[in-house]
């Protein structure tokens, strides 16, 4: 595909989206309210995206206010739609629930709606990491030369909606991204690098170049048997639990959106738990399991391996 279908793409797909949220709002909006809980967490500012996270003040909102919070949270895609110091690079979080009365009709329309929502979201996802063609380094220029203003992590983040299940709590993640890969995978990710001839500072093309010739060098005279590993960490971040009694059933969903629960009259409304302040120093781990030694090889890419020779 070429770049031009590729932005005309872009263009159509980020229009249509806004289109299906506004029709998603409306229809939300004429739903009776039964129950609304969200946790309003403290934004990031340009330029601390990468700053390590200890502590998060969370403020609850209620009711009303609370939903009005979760509306303009879905349609919020563009910079324009919060302050100009909030960083456009981390996507605004706001964990909790919106609990609606439904019909079973309304909610078949209901679940449709947010299913075209979702469907449009990973579309757009696609057309910027695979169909445009641009390298991942420069996919912030591209997006914005086309969509100015447009907080990509915002408009990927899919809706979840729920049935009526018993109880939603809600809590703290904090880990690791660990993903087997292999040293043709990454020997290649290096090469592609070096052909490129871009330079990233403080080196310059020539001492960047060598750097990169180095580093596939050293993979490829690790063992044949060495283990290649990406563990990357991932920033805490919010997340449901969320109870089915009659299926004695406990799923755990990442929660940077307040959920859609769906319920079919008042008495079905799930039991709602709050969000505490997140303290990273007064985390217990109930088990951690001892993991086994990884050597780092490559820290800006997070390559690690579980032997050096």
């Amino acid at each position: 595909m070429s770049r031009y279908d590729a932005v005309e793409n872009l263009h159509r797909c980020a229009t249509d989206l806004q289109a299906a949220l506004g029709e998603l709002t409306q229809r939300l909006s004429a739903q009776r309210l039964l129950a609304a809980r969200v946790f309003e967490l403290p934004p990031i500012q340009k330029g601390q995206e990468h700053d390590p996270v200890t502590e998060i003040a969370v403020v609850q909102h209620l009711a009303q206010p609370a939903f009005a919070m979760a509306l303009a949270h879905y349609g919020r895609l563009y910079m324009q739609h919060q302050s100009e110091t909030v960083s456009t690079k981390a996507a605004v979080r706001l964990p909790g629930a919106i609990c609606l009365e439904a019909s079973s009709e309304q909610a078949d329309a209901l679940r449709q709606q947010v299913e075209t929502v979702n469907k449009l979201k990973k579309r757009l996802e696609e057309i910027i990491t695979v169909e445009s063609g641009v390298p991942s380094e420069d996919r912030f220029e591209f997006v914005h030369s086309h969509l100015r203003g447009l907080i990509t992590l915002n408009a990927y983040r899919s809706i979840s909606l729920l049935d009526a299940p018993d109880s939603v709590r809600f809590g703290w993640a904090n880990k690791h991204i660990i993903k087997n890969v292999s040293r043709e995978e990454i020997v290649e990710k290096l090469k592609k690098s070096l052909r490129s001839g871009r330079a990233m500072a403080p080196w310059t093309r020539e001492q960047w170049g060598e750097k990169l010739q180095d580093e596939i060098a050293m993979l490829n005279s690790l063992p044949a048997t060495a283990k290649l590993k990406i563990k990357r960490p991932v920033k805490v971040q919010p997340i449901a639990r969320v109870w089915n009694k009659e299926q004695q059933k406990q799923t755990q969903l990442a929660c940077p959106s307040p959920l859609l629960v769906l319920c079919p009259d008042a008495l079905s409304v799930p039991k709602l738990g709050e969000l505490l302040n997140y303290d990273a120093g007064k985390i217990v781990h109930r088990f951690k399991p001892e993991a086994k030694k990884l050597f780092s090889l490559i820290p800006r890419l997070h390559l690690y391996s579980d032997r050096l020779a």
